[in-house]
């Protein structure tokens, strides 16, 4: 492990330079990978450790467009395609990247195939530790194991198409082979995580889910949504609140913060910008404080997990689903940002 001061405060990470996808491989060299669903983070996972060399058999509903997709990333059916329960049968380390309902409706299924000495793998800690609600309750003679990509799963193929990796966090909740950490490391690295970072399921879900609901996705949204608002009701062009709200966040400042850290985004921006938001910055964390710590009770409770498990088992949650993203999609908000992006000179006919 390297020990890497974050802060001021020293943590141990696993680099793919101290545990290399040779050791991975020689690691996983007996192993067969089942990659349960082909959704989310499925192809990502599944595709990046085919190409490492790693052996991986996926495991989806046959006549679904998951299926589909697999079938056109070259898996096989009857060979590297199969059905969830072929799959779980036959690998010895067990992925279950179906969605968080998925799981609780195949889980009586996936339990039943496992075998004494297999890994169990999650790629987020909810099942487990929501296992009041969920009902999955690993059996004791099987290894439990994470390893969670900080990204999508669209993020996990293109970064390690390009070669930059993406980090993720691991954790190991029961050890019976006395090998967990070895595979749950070897698999890491095999997705293509740049680094890990050690972490246990209770803090990966608690961490993920408030991220996902705050700063990530909902809060991001949400804030974006009320400024694009507030100029429109002031008689500002769609273009120009768009243009403000999102895309010279999107196109310019957020880089500035991933290259070297939100001070290095100040000190390239005007003295006025930085004036600005430095005096406003205090006020909207103190306004949104409130608004976190009750997200983060609802997490910790398990209240959200109850909400998102009954919303997304409903038979018509996909539909529902589909009607809220279309409203995103057609507001004019996102309307103009499609005629923005239309608009960068690598879109434009030439």
């Amino acid at each position: 492990m390297a020990k890497i001061d974050f802060g001021g405060v020293v943590e141990e990470v696993i680099t793919a330079e101290e545990f290399t996808l040779e050791k991975a491989r020689e690691v996983l060299q007996d192993e067969t990978i089942a990659v349960l669903g082909y959704g989310v983070q499925g192809p990502g996972q599944a595709l990046n450790m085919r190409d490492n060399g790693i052996r991986v058999i996926v495991g989806q509903r046959e006549g679904t467009a998951s299926w589909e997709k697999a079938k056109a990333d070259g898996f096989v059916p009857g060979d590297t395609l199969v059905s969830i329960e072929a799959a779980a049968r036959n690998g010895t380390i067990v992925q279950n990247l179906l969605s968080d309902a998925g799981q609780v409706a195949t889980w009586d299924l996936v339990k039943s195939c496992l075998n004494p000495g297999d890994a169990l793998y999650f790629s987020h800690g909810f099942a487990v530790v929501y296992r009041d609600q969920t009902g999955i309750v690993p059996p004791e003679n099987v290894d439990v194991i994470l390893a969670a990509p900080k990204g999508s799963g669209t993020t996990v193929r293109t970064n390690f198409l390009d070669g930059s990796g993406i980090n993720s966090s691991f954790a190991i909740h029961q050890d019976y082979t006395g090998r967990a950490r070895e595979r749950t490391l070897a698999v890491g690295i095999a997705i293509g995580s740049g680094y890990l970072f050690p972490t246990t399921f209770e803090k990966e879900v608690y961490s993920d889910l408030t991220g996902e609901r705050g700063v990530l996705m909902g809060c991001l949204a949400g804030v974006m949504e009320a400024q694009y608002n507030l100029l429109r009701k002031n008689g500002h062009s769609p273009s120009e609140s768009f243009n403000e709200t999102v895309e010279e966040l999107t196109q310019s400042l957020i880089r500035l913060v991933a290259q070297q850290g939100m001070d290095w985004m100040y000190a390239n921006c005007s003295t006025t910008a930085q004036r600005g938001a430095l005096d406003w910055a205090p006020k909207f964390r103190d306004a949104v404080a409130p608004v976190f710590e009750t997200l983060y009770e609802n997490v910790i409770s398990g209240e959200e997990t109850r909400r998102v498990l009954a919303a997304n088992s409903a038979p018509d949650y996909r539909e529902k689903l589909n009607k809220e993203l279309a409203e995103i999609h057609e507001s004019e908000m996102w309307r103009a940002g499609q005629a923005v992006r239309a608009l960068r000179p690598e879109n434009r006919n030439t």
